[in-house]
Parts: C-alpha cells; sequence; structure tokens
C-alpha cells in the first residue's frame, strides 16, 4: 500500500538522518487521499483531516453536507477508547495537558505518517528536545500510519467533495464549507475557503485579518493551524458513463495557507 511504503521511505531517511538532523524523527503528517473510479469514491485517511461532500437533498432540494471521514484525534472519545484497548498494559497512553487529550501527553494524533520519536526507541532520546521524549522506555508504537478506507457510492445529487487538513475545520462547520462552495463561482473557491477560515481565526481574537497576514509564519502557528484545501466538482452524467480516464469527470481547484508547521498530503486522481 502507498501509506506503507511513504511510511517506510520516510524512516528510513530518518535512519539516515540522525546523527546530523535528529529533528527530522519528531516530524509528521496527515494524509487524505481520494480516488474516483465506478462511480465510487474511495477515500483513505490517517490523521485528522477530513473529507466532506456537498449533495443535494431531494426532500428540501438544498445542499447538505455528508462527512466522509472520521479524524483520528484523541479529543474523540472513540479514538481514546480505541488507544486504550490497543494499549491496555498502559493507563497513560491518553493523557489530559491544559485541558487537551493528548496521546503520551504529546500529540493529539493516533495515527500519521512519520513521527518516529514515538514509534521507535531509539528515536525518542537525546539529543531531540526534551518535549518530545517519553518519561517511560517506548515498548511498541504509540501513533500507527494505517489508514481507514472510506467507500461511499456517487449519486447524481453529489456535486462536490471538500478534501481540507484540521485548520480549516477548526473555524468552519461542514455547513459553513459546504454552503461558501455551493454560493460561489467555482475557480478560486479553495482561496475563499481558507481566506473565511483565517478571517475567523482572526476575529477570535479580536483582530483584523490584514494584521493577522502581517504576523511571521513561526508565530502565526499559536493564532492558526496551517490549512490546505481542494475542492473536486463532480459530473456525475460523465462518471457514469465510464468516461472517467478523459480527466474532464471533475474540476479541482486547491489553494494552501502560509505553512506554519506539518504539512498534509492530499492527492485526487
Amino acid at each position: 500500500m502507498a501509506f506503507d511504503a511513504t511510511e517506510q521511505g520516510f524512516e528510513s531517511l530518518v535512519v539516515e538522518a540522525w546523527p546530523t538532523a535528529p529533528h527530522i524523527a519528531t516530524v509528521g503528517s496527515c494524509c487524505l487521499v481520494g480516488v474516483v473510479t465506478d462511480e465510487t469514491i474511495y477515500i483513505a485517511n490517517c490523521g485528522d483531516s477530513r473529507a466532506v461532500l456537498g449533495s443535494i437533498f431531494r426532500s428540501t432540494g438544498k445542499i447538505a453536507p455528508v462527512q466522509l471521514t472520521t479524524e483520528h484525534n484523541a479529543a474523540l472519545e472513540t479514538v481514546r477508547e480505541e488507544l486504550r484497548t490497543l494499549h491496555p498494559d498502559d493507563p497513560r497512553i491518553v493523557l489530559q495537558k491544559r485541558g487537551v487529550w493528548r496521546v503520551k501527553g504529546i500529540i493529539q494524533v493516533s495515527r500519521a505518517i512519520g513521527d518516529m520519536y514515538l514509534k521507535r526507541q531509539e528515536f525518542n532520546r537525546d539529543p531531540i528536545s526534551p518535549q518530545f521524549r517519553l518519561s517511560e522506555p517506548l515498548v511498541r508504537p504509540v501513533l500507527t500510519a494505517e489508514p481507514d478506507l472510506h467507500v461511499h457510492k456517487l449519486q447524481p445529487q453529489d456535486k462536490f467533495l471538500i478534501f481540507a487538513s484540521d485548520g480549516l475545520w477548526e473555524h468552519l462547520s461542514n455547513e459553513d464549507a459546504v454552503g461558501l462552495v455551493s454560493k460561489h463561482p467555482q475557480r478560486g473557491i479553495a482561496r475563499r475557503l481558507i481566506r473565511v477560515a483565517l478571517e475567523e481565526a482572526a476575529r477570535k481574537r479580536e483582530m483584523r485579518y490584514s494584521d493577522l497576514k502581517k504576523i511571521q509564519r513561526g508565530i502565526r502557528r499559536h493564532f492558526h493551524d496551517d490549512i490546505t484545501v481542494i475542492v473536486v466538482f463532480l459530473d456525475y452524467e460523465i462518471i457514469s458513463h465510464g468516461q472517467v480516464n478523459d480527466g474532464h469527470f471533475v474540476r479541482v481547484d486547491s489553494h494552501s495557507s502560509d505553512r506554519n508547521g506539518v504539512s498534509r498530503v492530499f492527492g485526487n486522481y
């Protein structure tokens, strides 16, 4: 599987770079991939990114959101229970720090590519920063790169898909995002979603959007997470006639905010 190959490739890079750049062991990425084939969309999700479908509900005639993925985030009780089940001998597998649930009290996501310091003991030691080191030996990985697979049979009422990192969903609900996409032109819609999310982030801090944009990248991480958005517009008529290989069954609009942290990887095929 591509996720396994990516994980193994990154692990090899960490092993090679450890003597000169050990901090790379603390780098990780969520991953969200979508594949459309035979009138079906397959979505593989590893981490806390999210895929949301914009679909017309026949009962109302309005476009409403259908969330197709579930986040692997310790903030969710289901994820905490999953971790406790996988690690029955570790009472500290999930801890609350400053009111936030985290795996081992360090990281919120329970699945990610990379983050080798939480997967192999030889990378959870000096010289990486103490903030990343566990107080007890790492007996087995506490994170996994295994994705969840979600399958959705496309219908004529399915109009578009929003793939986005958690930085967007922190400030916009599924309903808000789908509403924006349905009411504005396709071209530039990903940028518009990010702009609205950043405006909301600024509002929460009681500041102007223009002032937020002036803050240096490294510091802006304290105001909002990085955001990547891809919007895929679906043409069911072409998809249903088996013409998906000609490249015209979707139109894709994508955009990323300034990178302030771990990047997310998205794919549409």
